[in-house]
């Protein structure tokens, strides 16, 4: 049976990352709460070290080796947001680091992986960078999974910690899901902490691994196609499939259009700068809304904002957005 990520684990993940994170703001949205027509909360994890969550886990999982494990060197597989932070972090801990992406990660993540002075390597897609990560980890490299690892649930859990304590009255959180590693980690810490919360998951459309996991009654490999690849996980873990399907619920799925929009939005309500995977939310917001009916008051998690200006005017034009 497998365990759901304790509130003593993400504590003492808090603890112990204290000193290498930032403690995120977590504000009320005048504009989106007007957009939208119910009170909401964002928690700002765009304004993170390396641009989003994804260090909490990567820095946890650092911290956690061995000295055999720290002169061996680390390995990770990215769409981008896990790469550039354990590219950083490992960087900072004096740790040598691979990160291996596909092709088509965004640029400019790996360009800064690169910078921060990792090793990177590029596999055609994202089923092949996970074969090349399984080989470099049978030579001896420690695997720094982005969602598939007990420590790093727990270091991603550490938002969901903060977003208890800090926020005011919620009924409903939403949560981007890839792999599930931060949606299982907020989950369990919202469990502990605020048990009357619903929490939400949502994918975009051609990176559906948890709601076809969901429907399947287990991981299952995916087919991907979304643009979002910070979200494109070829299967979701066993690990974080239970603690999904124990916590959150449903998981929501919105088309790669309407996440664009999303990141119209959120620049244009919010004044945030966010991508695609947190753009994501408002579109699925407005159906939860239309789930719960009135009364409810939304926590927005803002994974992250590591989308360039290009990148944003490029998606807008493939889908005829303003």
């Amino acid at each position: 049976m497998i365990g759901i990520t304790d509130i003593e684990a993400i504590e003492a993940a808090a603890a112990r990352i204290a000193g290498h994170v930032v403690r995120t703001p977590t504000v009320p949205s005048p504009g989106v709460s007007a957009l939208l027509g119910v009170p909401v909360t964002a928690k700002l994890e765009l304004l993170q070290r390396t641009g989003s969550f994804k260090v909490r886990g990567a820095t946890a999982k650092l911290l956690s080796l061995s000295e055999a494990e720290r002169a061996a060197g680390v390995v990770a597989v990215s769409g981008g947001n896990h790469g550039i932070a354990l590219a950083v972090m490992a960087a900072a801990l004096d740790v040598k680091a691979t990160v291996v992406m596909p092709r088509s990660a965004p640029a400019r993540s790996i360009e800064i992986a690169q910078d921060a002075g990792a090793s990177v390597r590029l596999t055609d897609d994202m089923d092949g960078a996970f074969s090349l990560v399984t080989r470099l980890r049978d030579e001896g490299l420690t695997l720094v999974h982005p969602f598939d690892d007990p420590v790093v649930i727990a270091g991603q859990g550490t938002v969901g910690v903060e977003f208890a304590d800090d926020a005011g009255e919620l009924t409903d959180v939403l949560v981007s899901v890839g792999g599930g590693g931060l949606i299982a980690g907020v989950a369990a810490a919202l469990r502990a902490r605020r048990p009357g919360v619903r929490v939400w998951g949502v994918e975009t459309e051609g990176a559906q691994a948890m709601s076809e996991a969901l429907a399947a009654g287990g991981p299952v490999p995916v087919e991907l196609s979304s643009i979002v690849t910070t979200l494109s996980a070829p299967s979701v873990s066993h690990v974080t499939y239970h603690h999904v399907s124990a916590l959150v619920t449903e998981v929501l799925v919105v088309p790669d259009r309407e996440a664009v929009q999303g990141v119209l939005d959120l620049a244009d309500h919010a004044k945030l700068w966010t991508e695609p995977a947190a753009g994501c939310l408002l579109p699925a917001a407005r159906r939860v809304l239309e789930r719960v009916g009135e009364g409810a008051r939304l926590g927005l998690v803002v994974c992250g904002g590591n989308a360039t200006t290009g990148d944003v005017m490029r998606w807008t034009e493939r889908f005829g957005l303003r």
